[in-house]
């Protein structure tokens, strides 16, 4: 494989779990991952969990909208012995989650062509158009689009939040000293909840070239006042790290 990061040092700063693949594509190509997780995942149980898993029988379809839904969906199906789904139709936000429920031994039937919140409701109720009552599993920082779009075209729907993101702090120093001493090349986030850990963490923000995997991730640094940034063409990790080597390739 060609070696076109030429040691290029690239800040991860999604959650520790979910950096390993990351870090080893830098890799691959030549760079210095340096991972410095900003966020902490945890599954989240409550007595809304129970009775909704009690009544899953009245969903048509099941939304995921990340990976880390998926684990815990499944995780709290253990606890309350649901040993397979009830004949649910099941909708991924993307290829990863879709990833995510092969793990499990299941398939998404529906997966957008490009995530945007708003396409992705428009998209799936244009192919779907009595698609039944949803089940959107989500964690606690989710942006609230789909079920505004799922409200507005009268779609009956539930909430069910299977996990908690926090920030996590404790990688606060080591962040500020990576960057004051300028030991960072290119900045990557993966998620709008990246984006708001950093800038909670940061004594400033520096100006550097920041990377963001999609539009509303880049939407929510324009927010917070990260400019330098570029989007990748396709919203994936691959595309992150090609867009890094073609701005090192024009110099």
């Amino acid at each position: 494989m060609e070696q076109t990061l030429h040691e290029s040092k690239i800040l991860i700063t999604r959650e520790a779990s979910q950096a390993k693949e990351f870090s080893k594509k830098v890799r691959e190509l030549g760079g210095i991952p340096i991972e410095v997780p900003l966020l902490a995942i945890s599954c989240k149980d409550t007595e809304a969990s129970q009775h909704i898993f009690s009544k899953m029988g009245e969903f048509k379809w099941i939304f995921f909208t990340s990976a880390n839904g998926v684990h815990c969906f499944f995780t709290l199906a253990k606890k309350y012995n649901m040993k397979q789904l009830q004949g649910q139709r099941l909708a991924a936000v993307g290829h990863k989650t879709d990833l995510a429920l092969k793990k499990y031994g299941y398939q998404a039937e529906f997966i957008p062509t490009t995530y945007h919140a708003e396409a992705m409701a428009e998209e799936f109720l244009q192919q779907f158009p009595k698609a039944g009552k949803i089940l959107l599993v989500r964690g606690n920082l989710s942006r609230d689009t789909l079920p505004v779009e799922f409200t507005k075209h009268n779609v009956p729907h539930v909430l069910l939040e299977v996990y908690e993101t926090g920030y996590n702090y404790a990688m606060k120093d080591r962040l500020n000293k990576l960057l004051t001493e300028d030991l960072i090349d290119f900045i990557t986030f993966t998620s709008p909840s990246t984006v708001e850990a950093f800038v909670k963490m940061v004594d400033t923000i520096p100006k550097k070239n920041y990377i963001c995997i999609g539009t509303t991730t880049e939407q929510r640094a324009t927010e917070l006042g990260i400019q330098s940034i570029t989007p990748p063409e396709e919203f994936t990790i691959e595309a992150m790290l090609e867009t890094i080597c073609n701005y090192i390739k024009k110099g």
